[in-house]
């Protein structure tokens, strides 16, 4: 070690330091533009050169999207909006918090029953031993493959025939079938991962399925249920293509939609889409800080077992 050439490794270092740095300015660099046009009026965000700063904190958009609903917004008269968006307010723009709430109903309902429906699944099928076990297994990872894309027609056909077309239960539905198959491989690979001393111990005390579960696997499997979780809210929360299709009332849509619609109007406020994005992404940002440790070690076991 003491007699190999120090120029290389400083090189190797400088480089891995380089790449790095671009990574980390490819990936924060778009948040971070969204959060300082967030807090510029659209004349600064429009400036040539661009303020990749804000010149002084501006929350005049976030004010025009908690107060859009106390206006009444036309093409005639959207240009009296607040001044931060220079002068132009969505025609949607009173239908973004009533969606943040469609969006963070939805996201709870289908974290929650997608945790209760995987953990009985995955549980039967890790450590109770019947026939077609294997096959069951399979046959649950086997509806992964099919792309997404090619499932918006059935799924449309079957929301609409059980009536929940315009509903926050279609995208309930509809988001279970894709997180809920993805969750039992998870939670499987964790569960066959527990030994089986403890499972057996649990049995002589006089534990049934049930008590097994809830005193053995559930405890020891923390990471990976905070991480099922997280995984299931994040992925109703971001999704696009089955909220646009199963839901064409306004009252239905979630967030992703709303702020689509924002982009697609006769003239786009740049600044009051931003401010959105921003309140988009608070709460997929806090689940992601707050339970790192678990997502990561939850995931990557996983992973790695399976």
């Amino acid at each position: 070690m003491a007699g190999r050439p120090v120029a290389p490794r400083i090189g190797r270092a400088l480089l891995l330091a380089f790449f790095s740095a671009l990574f980390v300015l490819y990936v924060a660099g778009p948040v971070a533009w969204l959060v300082s046009s967030s807090l510029q009026t659209e004349a600064q965000i429009t400036a040539v050169p661009p303020n990749w700063l804000p010149p002084e904190l501006n929350f005049g958009n976030f004010d025009a999207i908690l107060n859009a609903a106390e206006r009444q917004v036309t093409y005639e008269t959207r240009r009296q909006g607040d001044p931060a968006t220079g002068g132009f307010l969505p025609s949607g723009a009173a239908n973004l918090i009533p969606s943040l709430w469609n969006s963070l109903t939805v996201g709870v309902w289908v974290a929650v029953l997608n945790l209760l429906l995987s953990i009985t699944a995955a549980y039967a099928i890790a450590v109770i031993d019947f026939r077609g076990r294997r096959v069951t297994l399979y046959t649950v990872l086997a509806t992964r493959v099919v792309p997404d894309i090619a499932l918006i027609v059935p799924l449309f056909l079957v929301v609409r025939n059980l009536g929940l077309i315009n509903t926050l239960g279609a995208l309930v539905v509809t988001y279970l079938a894709i997180t809920v198959p993805f969750t039992i491989f998870i939670l499987i690979s964790y569960f066959e991962g527990i030994p089986r001393d403890l499972y057996r111990a649990a049995r002589i005390d006089g534990c049934g399925h049930w008590g097994a579960l809830r005193h053995v696997y559930l405890p020891l499997s923390l990471p990976a249920l905070v991480a099922s979780l997280t995984f299931a809210f994040l992925t109703s929360w971001n999704e696009f293509v089955f909220a646009l299709v199963l839901t064409q009332n306004v009252a239905a849509q979630t967030l992703p939609i709303v702020i689509s619609g924002f982009v697609m109007d006769f003239t786009t406020s740049f600044s009051f889409v931003n401010a959105a994005g921003v309140i988009a992404i608070i709460p997929p940002v806090l689940m992601a800080v707050l339970f790192q440790r678990y997502i990561v070690s939850g995931l990557t076991a996983g992973a790695v077992k399976g």
